[in-house]
């Protein structure tokens, strides 16, 4: 069983989470009431969407975090699964961003016009 399946395995029995198609056409999707959470493209990279704020509140541990990819502008980062702990790192990622997501909206975190997937 490769990373990306064994974390999406893992994260299909969330409630808030369901399986769609991604809306860049690659891989698969989890989204949630508010919209996609988390594209899996191969069968080790996962994008994964926040919001401006959250990137922002933890940019310096997702800066230090050497799974995690971070493109300029974008509200999704992109997480390399390698090890165990990459999937518990993702976990816990999607985690703040259902949080993020189901807040009330601000300036700056509407939808992302598309995932790092390009």
């Amino acid at each position: 069983m490769t990373m990306a399946l064994r974390a999406m395995t893992r994260l299909a029995g969330w409630p808030d989470l369901a399986e769609a198609r991604p809306s860049c056409g690659t891989g698969r999707a989890l989204c949630s009431a508010q919209g996609e959470i988390v594209h899996f493209h191969t069968d080790h990279d996962v994008d994964l969407h926040l919001t401006d704020r959250a990137i922002r509140r933890y940019e310096d541990h997702l800066k230090g975090a050497t799974a995690v990819r971070m493109v300029p502008g974008s509200r999704w980062v992109t997480i390399h699964l390698e090890v165990d702990s990459d999937i518990d790192l993702l976990l816990t990622l999607v985690s703040v961003a259902l949080q993020a997501h189901q807040s009330r909206p601000l300036p700056g975190d509407a939808p992302s016009p598309g995932c790092n997937d390009h």
